[in-house]
């Protein structure tokens, strides 16, 4: 019989963490406020001469000559808040509330984050390594890339995956279908957009590139495990902190069985002054415990 067996000892055991949810659609609903403002920003950026050096375009846009060879880094991220025009920034919007509120649901907020960064950055990834095949990308070193739209399509397959059989409308012409027809319709413009080299291949070449990375991310989910960040830091330090205790109470309840035995055995006065406090101790804790 351990000391917690024992009658004089009901303390309770055991402890348990529950993860606080996270709104619905909060992150989608900051990431379309943050993209909006900076359109704002940078129209007006650009079309002041006095403000031309603030243009966040300038300072933010992906080009191959820029974030590879210039090693500038931050446009790889930057590029995915800006666009080019009204409609660009539009459409992307539409798509990123629309599905992007089903994709945070499913991942959390901080997995969603990188989500949606990485798709976007896979894009550009895919722009650049297809620009390298001859024939393929009439772009040069120059040319920029702007635009949500690799994430957005890494979203969109992603909810392909998970929902392939929501019933969705698309807008132009307005023809309903299922999740994974209109992903697959997409998917397919854009391969073909790459594969004839249309005006926009390049952008199309950057939504194939989030599409790929969003499809593997949802079926290998735990490739953003680390994107827990703090939450999953606590709760991994806490179940730690849980776990030593457990450890260093099974050890004193170990040692009180051992003292009970000897106090049965050859009296309280065979105690040394380590036992006694010892015994002393865990009696209050039971008390305390009530």
């Amino acid at each position: 019989m351990s000391w917690q067996d024992r009658h004089y000892n009901r303390e309770s055991q055991g402890f348990g963490f529950q993860r606080q949810p996270q709104p619905r659609g909060t992150v989608v609903m900051w990431l379309i406020g943050i993209n909006c403002v900076i359109f704002v920003l940078d129209g007006l950026t650009q079309g002041s001469k006095r403000a031309s050096w603030l243009s966040l375009s300038d300072a933010g846009a992906f080009s191959i000559e820029r974030a590879l060879y210039g090693l500038q880094l931050w446009r790889w991220v930057t590029y995915q808040f800006l666009h080019g025009d009204f409609l660009h920034l539009l459409f992307n919007m539409i798509g990123l509330f629309f599905f992007g509120r089903l994709m945070e649901s499913w991942w959390g907020a901080r997995r969603f984050i990188a989500f949606y960064l990485f798709c976007g950055t896979s894009g550009a990834f895919l722009f650049t390594l297809l620009s390298f095949v001859p024939g393929l990308l009439d772009v040069g070193p120059g040319t920029t890339l702007v635009g949500a739209s690799g994430s957005v399509f890494g979203i969109l397959v992603g909810c392909a995956l998970l929902y392939p059989h929501q019933r969705v409308m698309l807008m132009f012409p307005p023809i309903p279908m299922s999740m994974r027809t209109m992903a697959l319709v997409f998917l397919g413009i854009a391969a073909l957009s790459v594969t004839f080299g249309s005006m926009n291949a390049g952008g199309d070449a950057a939504h194939l590139g989030g599409a790929a990375l969003g499809y593997i991310l949802v079926i290998r989910p735990q490739l953003l495990a680390f994107a827990e960040g703090g939450g999953g830091m606590r709760e991994r330090l806490h179940h730690r902190h849980a776990e030593r205790n457990r450890q260093r109470r099974q050890g004193e309840n170990a040692e009180v069985d051992r003292i009970l035995d000897k106090v049965r055995e050859h009296g309280l006065h065979s105690l040394s002054g380590r036992e006694k406090r010892l015994l002393k101790k865990a009696t209050d804790r039971q008390r305390r415990a009530g």
